[in-house]
């Protein structure tokens, strides 16, 4: 009788240098603008070269908060928004990961301003790759949608004319490379 060995856990470690984090938001329901994170880490721990039911963690660090509008990034690190000052991160942690066709169906529990709500998220899988330094490399293209005001996030305005100012749903498009660890 043989015995049948499990995978050894394989951590993987975020690429902060090649992984973006960025966020899409209408505006006066007639446009969209984006902006990003700039500052983030990340693991994943899965068993062996397999990501089906991987475990993964991923924190940003809200004061990153650019949006190429330097009045907009304090107006969002502010009370009204982020309220960086008390809540300086919002992380991510998953229950399941589960492979859907070729890509993944992450899950998990998203904590911004001290709420947490499960959500989840299309993973992606860009593919696996051994860089000029023999490190090897998976990439994925995670992606959803999430709504501002279940996390605390309730600010809102009206124009003169009666146009709402910023729309509650906010895509999430977040590009990341994972390097494993030895």
């Amino acid at each position: 009788m043989s015995e049948t060995t499990a995978p050894a856990a394989t951590k993987w470690m975020l690429d902060p240098m090649h992984s973006e984090v960025q966020f899409k938001i209408k505006h006066l329901v007639i446009s969209t603008v984006t902006g990003s994170f700039k500052t983030f880490q990340g693991s994943m721990l899965s068993e062996g070269d397999s990501f089906e039911n991987a475990q993964v963690e991923f924190s940003l660090d809200v004061d990153s908060v650019d949006t190429n509008n330097e009045m907009r990034d304090g107006h969002l690190k502010g009370e009204e928004f982020f309220d960086s000052a008390k809540f300086p991160h919002i992380t991510f942690k998953s229950t399941s990961m589960v492979k859907d066709g070729d890509n993944y169906k992450l899950t998990g529990h998203l904590t911004m301003k001290d709420v947490t709500k499960p959500v989840t998220l299309e993973a992606e899988y860009g593919g696996s790759a051994v860089d000029f330094y023999g490190n090897h490399k998976a990439g994925f293209e995670v992606s959803g949608k999430i709504n501002r005001k279940d996390f605390g996030l309730t600010w809102g305005g009206i124009t003169e004319a009666g146009a709402i100012v910023l729309g509650d749903d906010v895509k999430l498009v977040i590009n990341v490379q994972f390097a494993k660890q030895a």
